[in-house]
Formats: C-alpha cells, sequence, structure tokens
C-alpha cells in the first residue's frame, strides 16, 4: 500500500542509511528520506565499525541550517563517511576539506573560469560538442545512454577544460568511475574499508586509481608551469592564491582529482536520471517538445529530480541543539541532500515530476553554503544545452533494459540506461 504522496511506508526501525544495498534498487532510498522527514528529521544512524555513526539531516531547513553555518559544522574532519586520523586529513585534504581564509584563496584560483563571462562564450562549443555526441548516438537507433550521451558529453567538456586531447575521454571516465565507485564491486580497485584498502587509506577514496590521476597531473603541471594557458590546469600551477600561500604539490594533487571526478560524475548522473524520468513520464517529454521555452525550467526540476549527490558531511566543532536533538562535539553531521529535495514543506507534491515547476529551491549544489558547487553554473548550462538539442530529435523513445544503479549512498549514480528511439 502508499501514500497520497505515492511512497510506500517504512518502519522507522528499519532506515539503515549505512547500509550500502539499500541504494540499489532506486526505491528504498526515497523511503528512507520520506520516513526520516517526518518521523526523526535529526536521526542518529549507527555504523559498523570503524565509523562510529552520524546524524542524518533530512529536512530542508535543517540541511540549510548546517550548510551555511562554517562555523559549527566543520568540513576540515572531512565530508565523507569515512573517519580518518590527522595523518590521514593532513595528506587527503582538498579543497572541499577546508573552511575560511583558505578555502576561499584556493576557490579564487579557478573561480573566473566558471564564471558566468567565461561559460557564456562556451555557448556555441557546446551546443556543437552536443550535436556531435547526439548524431553518434542516435544514429545507432539502440544504445546504452550513459555510456553515448550522458557520460560522453560532460568527458569532452572537461577535456577542453583541462585542455588534454579527446583520446584520453575514456581514461578519465574509468579514473572517476574507479575513485567515485569505491563501494561498488563493478567499479572499484579495491572496495572501501575491506582489508586490502588499508594499503591505500592515505590516497582519497582509498582508491590506487588516485595514483594514476595523480601522476596524470603532474605531467600536464609539468608542461604548463611558467606558461600564459588560460586552462584549469595552468591555473592551478601559474596563480598564487589570495592569501599569498601558494599550492603545494599535494595541494595541486588533490585539486586535480577533485576536478576529474567532479567535472565529469555529477553532471552525467543529472543527464541520465533527467532522461529515464522523462522516459518515465512521457507526458512530461511531450510538454517539452510542444514548449522548448520550458527546458530552462525544466533543468532545476532535472537538478532537484536527479540529486545527483545524496549527502556530504560535516562535523560538529560544539555542541549544538539541532532539530530537537543534542549534537555533540565532534559529532558527524550528514546532510542529505536528496532527502531536502523532496521536502513537502518546501515543494508542493515533491513526488510528482513537473519540468515547468516554479519556486524550485532545491539543495543540489548546496544550499547558502560557502562550498556551493563551484561549477553549478557550467552543470546547468551544460544540462539545458544537452536537451535543448536532444528533445526536438526525438519522435519516440523507450527502455530496453535493467537500470542498475551504483551501489552508493554518496553518488546517485546509474550505470547503465539502454534505450531504443526513433528521429524525429
Amino acid at each position: 500500500m502508499t501514500t497520497a504522496t505515492g511512497v510506500e511506508p517504512m518502519r522507522l526501525a528499519d532506515v539503515d542509511l549505512a547500509n550500502l544495498d539499500n541504494f540499489t534498487d532506486g526505491v528504498t532510498p526515497w523511503r528512507m528520506f520520506h520516513t526520516l522527514r517526518h518521523e526523526d528529521p535529526v536521526h542518529w544512524q549507527p555504523e559498523e565499525a570503524p565509523n562510529s555513526g552520524f546524524w542524518a539531516v533530512t529536512r530542508h531547513a535543517d540541511i540549510a541550517r548546517v550548510d551555511r553555518d562554517a562555523e559549527t559544522f566543520t568540513s576540515t574532519r572531512f565530508v565523507n563517511l569515512e573517519e580518518l586520523d590527522e595523518d590521514q586529513i593532513r595528506k587527503r585534504a582538498s579543497i572541499l576539506e577546508l573552511d575560511g581564509v583558505r578555502h576561499r584563496a584556493l576557490r579564487s584560483v579557478i573561480q573566473r573560469q566558471f564564471g558566468a563571462g567565461v561559460i557564456n562564450s562556451y555557448t556555441d562549443f557546446l551546443r556543437g560538442l552536443t550535436a556531435k555526441t547526439l548524431d553518434a548516438a542516435l544514429a545507432k537507433g539502440t544504445f546504452d545512454f550513459v555510456k553515448e550521451v550522458s557520460a560522453d558529453f560532460p568527458i569532452n567538456v572537461l577535456a577542453r577544460l583541462l585542455d588534454v586531447p579527446p583520446e584520453d575521454n575514456q581514461q578519465l571516465i574509468d579514473w572517476g568511475n574507479r575513485i567515485i565507485g569505491n563501494t561498488d564491486p563493478d567499479y572499484a580497485d579495491v572496495l572501501l574499508h575491506s582489508a586490502e584498502s588499508e594499503k591505500y587509506r592515505d590516497l582519497p577514496f582509498r582508491s590506487p586509481a588516485s595514483l594514476e590521476v595523480f601522476e596524470y597531473g603532474r605531467e600536464l603541471a609539468r608542461q604548463r608551469r611558467g606558461g600564459e594557458g588560460s586552462d584549469l590546469v595552468s591555473k592551478l600551477v601559474n596563480t598564487t592564491p589570495r592569501d599569498g600561500v601558494p599550492l603545494s604539490a599535494q595541494d595541486f594533487d588533490n585539486y586535480f582529482l577533485l576536478l576529474v571526478v567532479a567535472g565529469n560524475e555529477t553532471t552525467r548522473h543529472t543527464i541520465t536520471h533527467s532522461m529515464l524520468a522523462l522516459l518515465q513520464h512521457p507526458e512530461q517529454l511531450a510538454r517539452l517538445q510542444d514548449d522548448p521555452s520550458l527546458i530552462p525550467t525544466a533543468v532545476e526540476e532535472f537538478l532537484r529530480w536527479a540529486s545527483p549527490v545524496y549527502h556530504f558531511r560535516r562535523t560538529a566543532t560544539r555542541d549544538v541543539e539541532l532539530g530537537g536533538r543534542l549534537v555533540r562535539e565532534g559529532d558527524k553531521v550528514v546532510m542529505w541532500y536528496a532527502s531536502g529535495n523532496r521536502d513537502e514543506e518546501v515543494f508542493g507534491n515533491p513526488y510528482d515530476f513537473d519540468v515547468a515547476r516554479q519556486d524550485n529551491d532545491h539543495v543540489t549544489f548546496g544550499k547558502g553554503s560557502p562550498h556551493l558547487c563551484l561549477g553549478n553554473l557550467l552543470a546547468r548550462t551544460e544540462i539545458r544545452i544537452m536537451f535543448e538539442e536532444l528533445v526536438p530529435r526525438l519522435a519516440g523513445i523507450r527502455l530496453v533494459g535493467e537500470v542498475p544503479r551504483v551501489r552508493s549512498n554518496f553518488v546517485n549514480g546509474i550505470k547503465r540506461l539502454p534505450v531504443e528511439v526513433t528521429l524525429a
């Protein structure tokens, strides 16, 4: 039996956000989030050793409160669920794991490259690249939408930003899969928290693929140091941050790896989830075909619906009351963005996929946070242009196989989306 919301009830006692197998069917996460928002919006979630448990924050307002208060809820103890010692933090910290002056200084190094002036100048390039991607994919008739479209397109954009040859695209995709998919046996070289992962405890995501990314980035840095290029690597190696402290070799390694992973994974999964949603709601696809001017509005609904990153973590710097709970100094506090994007207090009929939804105050990129996603404008632009180019080409599209999910409670990912298309 389902409620009026369309979400099947789940007992609070059955909720387990730490069990990764709960995130592989595309249904259970939303049931758990629904229960938590209504019954225990700041919920203590136990974890198996070596982790010690966390507070799950599931309402939009509480997520926004945590996200914007970096003094009380710090990123410096790390933003994933893995608990690190001081030595690991020192070696693995990226811009995501910094707060305050140093965080702002490192953002400033490439912030302009993600600003409106630069991104708007990419419009013709993005539209041409999209057309090339779609020409190749749609001609096949039946294909994996993930491989041929939603993975292919953003990785070509990333290659342009890094100024690396398109021949390296598949390698960049592979690295992202292996690093972000560190809890999925189909992707991971070494599963997180396995005995073997101890050998890689000082690497991002405990992934040996990180070493390959470091080596690749270091060679690019060697080639571009002292040059005048405007690509992201050149900016990183030739710009002194605003605080006057140059990037160390380790800073560069971790920054470059973050660009490789974040520059591909989240946009890819958003495009995939958006296409799946349009497949499952053909009346919404028809609305976009009848009125393409809705697509910029639809992009915000795509981002809300997809929620490509389930959560980010903070750590309490002091005892604090949150949602009626006493959070102790040192406790992990986890913002479940995906849950916030279905909060009935903010979104009317949140389980309806509505490409014309107005006042779409989603938290997909963060909410009032100093860590607001640096690439949010680029992501929005990529997604908009993709669907502006794709929608008019489709006379019909249908799902022709299973849709396996990434085994992860961090990235809300789809591995394959087999489709058959007929062209307009």
